[in-house]
C-alpha cells in the first residue's frame, strides 16, 4: 500500500495536512524530524512526504527549508493550507488553575503568547520536539499540560481543556507534499512553481538580476526567504515561490535564464495552489505570444523579414 511519511508522532498538524491532502489509499507513517520525512522518501521507504514549508504567523520552517536543499532532489506535487488553531490538553481532572507548566513546539508556543498570559501566566512554558511531543510530555509527568492540535486528543489519553486557541484569527500553515523527481502534475491554470537558487557569490546585483529575470517574463513572485550556506559565511541559498507551471513557456524560460545566472539552481516543483487562485501570465508572455516570437526569429534566419 502507498505510504505518506509526515513529520510526526501521531497528533501532529503535519498528520493533519497529511489527512486533508486527499489520499485516503495512503497509509501514514510518523517520522520523528522533518529531515527523517524527507529521508524516507529518498530511501523508497515512503511514497510521499508531507511537512510544513511556511506559516503566516511564524514564517518559514528553516528545518524544511534546509532539508529540501541539500541531499538527493525531492519535487512538489501539492500543497496543503491548514488553519491553526491549537488545544489545551491535560491529565484528567486537570483544572487550568493547578497547571505550572505547559509544553510546546516553539513555533506553536509563540502563536499562543497571548492566550497563555491571560489564562495561564502563573504556567512556566517549555520546548519540545513538536507538539504531540509535549503531549507524550505530559503523559510522562514531565510537563502539567500541552498546547497540541486538535488531532492529537484523538491519540493521547488526555483531556482537552480548551480548544480553538490561537492569538491570531485565520492563521494558516502550508503543507508540500513531496515525491521522488517523476512525472509532474499537469498544469492547472493555477498553479504555483517553487526553486532554490544560489546565487553568485560577491556579484553586484545578483539578487536584482535574478528578480528581473521573474519581472520581465510577467511572473509573479509570492515568496522569497535566503537561508544562509552551511559553513560559508555571506553565502546565501534563495528560496523563491512564483506563479505558473514549468510547462507554460515563459516559465521555463526565465529558469533557464536563471541557471545560467546562478552557480545553482534545485528544482522543488510545479504544483496547482490549494487555494485555486488563477496564474496570470503579464502582457505579451502567453504561450501564443513566444511561440509567435520563436516563428519570427526563425524566419529571419531562414532569410524571411516579414
Amino acid at each position: 500500500m502507498p505510504s505518506i511519511a509526515y513529520f510526526g508522532p501521531q497528533g501532529t498538524f503535519s498528520e493533519q495536512a497529511a489527512l486533508a491532502a486527499g489520499r485516503p489509499d495512503h497509509t501514514l507513517v510518523p517520522e520523528a524530524t522533518v529531515p527523517e520525512a524527507l529521508a524516507a522518501v529518498r530511501h523508497g521507504h515512503a511514497d510521499l512526504a508531507c511537512v510544513p514549508v511556511e506559516n503566516s504567523v511564524e514564517g518559514a520552517v528553516s528545518a524544511t527549508m534546509d532539508a529540501l536543499a541539500v541531499d538527493e532532489p525531492l519535487v512538489a506535487i501539492a500543497e496543503v493550507l491548514l488553519p491553526v488553531a491549537f488545544s489545551l490538553l491535560a491529565r484528567p481532572g486537570t483544572d487550568l488553575a493547578d497547571i505550572r507548566s505547559v509544553a510546546s513546539h516553539p513555533h506553536a508556543l509563540a502563536q499562543v503568547q497571548g492566550w497563555l498570559g491571560k489564562h495561564l501566566s502563573q504556567a512556566t512554558q517549555l520546548a519540545s520536539t513538536s507538539t504531540a511531543a509535549a503531549a507524550v510530555g505530559v503523559l510522562d509527568g514531565q510537563c502539567d499540560a500541552a498546547i497540541t492540535a486538535p488531532v492529537a486528543a484523538d491519540h493521547y489519553d488526555l483531556e482537552v481543556l480548551e480548544t480553538g486557541i490561537a492569538d491570531v484569527d485565520d492563521a494558516v500553515t502550508r503543507f508540500l507534499l513531496l515525491q521522488r523527481p517523476g512525472a509532474l502534475p499537469a498544469p492547472t491554470g493555477s498553479d504555483r512553481t517553487s526553486i532554490v537558487a544560489v546565487a553568485a557569490y560577491q556579484r553586484t546585483g545578483v539578487l536584482a538580476e535574478m528578480l528581473t529575470e521573474l519581472a520581465l517574463r510577467g511572473i509573479n513572485l509570492s515568496r522569497i526567504e535566503s537561508r544562509p550556506m552551511k559553513g560559508r559565511l555571506g553565502e546565501y541559498r534563495f528560496y523563491l515561490d512564483f506563479d505558473g507551471h514549468v510547462a507554460e513557456q515563459r516559465v521555463a524560460d526565465a529558469l533557464a535564464a536563471l541557471h545560467r545566472r546562478c552557480h545553482e539552481v534545485r528544482f522543488l516543483g510545479s504544483y496547482p495552489k490549494a487555494d485555486g487562485t488563477p496564474t496570470l501570465a503579464g502582457a505579451d508572455n502567453t504561450d501564443a505570444d513566444y511561440a509567435a516570437a520563436t516563428g519570427w526569429v526563425t524566419g529571419v534566419r531562414e532569410g524571411r523579414t516579414g
